[in-house]
């Protein structure tokens, strides 16, 4: 098993690193305080090629595998965590979808202008009074002539400067992907799309979120993503592209703790002498590094099985390959009791355990 980088991954990693350390780091906490969405640093990213980052070439992407796409995100996500999401929504929940689901029309027509930023996307599936039971939508698609008119509210992340009203909407710049039950969408015509105003976040305040109303919006035929009758199937499959992008960033963002706590242990003096030299902190970020490097080696995995097309998402044994419950005690009890007989027989002499022995 070889768990070195290619050649080609450290120069994106490092490519990463010195764009989050010169563009992302030195704009986070202004974007941060002002909670404002900074379309310039965004449309910088997408000029890295990293909003398309998985999109094949003939799209117009990058065309990287997921652990050298998840090397970027851990690299931005390690500067500011909101823009972070603008990667990971725009490529792992809208891209992906289009790759996965769409039709041939659908990618030329999308994809590039996507992944070269001219346009952003936006991922719908929260509702005022639907959170983590996503099945229980209330956004209604009706068919009409032509297509489907969308009735309902959403709550969604949108990359891009703040909407205050329907004239302020540029449809050059927005496109909404609204995923439901019944019926999945991802273009429509903005004249009856209201915005509300932020209630408040308590965090990734960089990001632009935001709650949506939609009066009778259209959505035509040609636009419908995946089967008819099949739009949450395509939402919980987004989802699982997105897990990982959020994963890797959250490595992102332990590693950048762990990079400020041991700068900063070495700059407090207490007693005469840094802290970095006490026992108990040297422990600690000891441990922190422990933690890093385990989530990130999990993260590649993650990855790697991605890359393989294998499936990531846990699935728990058939009931055929669960052991039969006895007829006479209670499970536990003669698992316990089994434990203790074979513990009593390899213990060794000096009453530690039989892995120390």
């Amino acid at each position: 098993m070889d768990f070195s980088l290619t050649d080609e991954q450290l120069h994106v990693q490092e490519t990463a690193r010195d764009f989050t350390n010169n563009e992302v780091i030195a704009r986070a906490n202004e974007n941060a305080r002002t909670h404002t969405f900074d379309l310039e640093l965004a449309q910088m990213i997408a000029d890295q090629g990293y909003l398309g980052a998985i999109v094949p070439t003939e799209y117009g992407g990058a065309g990287l595998d997921y652990v050298t796409y998840g090397l970027v995100v851990q690299e931005v996500g390690r500067g500011d965590s909101a823009m972070r999401t603008v990667i990971s929504v725009q490529t792992s929940l809208v891209c992906s979808s289009i790759l996965k689901f769409g039709t041939e029309e659908q990618k030329h027509k999308y994809l590039p202008k996507l992944c070269s930023g001219e346009w952003f996307g936006c991922f719908g599936l929260t509702e005022p009074d639907t959170g983590s039971d996503a099945a229980n939508q209330r956004t209604k698609a009706t068919k009409v002539d032509g297509g489907w008119k969308i009735n309902g509210s959403k709550i969604v992340h949108l990359d891009g400067q703040p909407l205050e009203g329907r004239d302020d909407l540029r449809p050059d710049r927005r496109r909404a992907r609204l995923q439901g039950p019944r019926r999945v969408s991802r273009r429509h015509r903005p004249a009856r799309l209201r915005r509300h105003r932020d209630q408040g976040k308590m965090g990734l305040h960089a990001s632009d979120t935001a709650a949506i109303a939609l009066d009778d919006v259209f959505c035509a035929d040609e636009d419908v993503l995946g089967p008819i009758g099949k739009g949450f199937s395509v939402a919980m499959s987004s989802l699982d592209s997105g897990r990982y992008s959020v994963a890797s960033g959250c490595v992102g963002i332990c590693q950048g703790a762990l990079d400020a706590s041991v700068e900063y242990s070495k700059e407090r003096i207490q007693w005469g002498k840094p802290i970095a030299s006490f026992q108990l902190v040297q422990s600690m970020l000891a441990e922190m590094k422990l933690r890093t490097d385990a989530a990130r080696l999990l993260t590649f995995r993650a990855g790697w099985m991605k890359d393989q097309g294998q499936p990531t998402r846990w699935r728990p044994r058939s009931p055929s390959s669960t052991p039969a419950r006895p007829r006479n005690g209670s499970p536990t009890r003669r698992s316990r009791s089994t434990a203790a007989r074979a513990t009593s027989t390899t213990t060794p002499s000096n009453g530690c355990c039989a892995t120390c022995a």
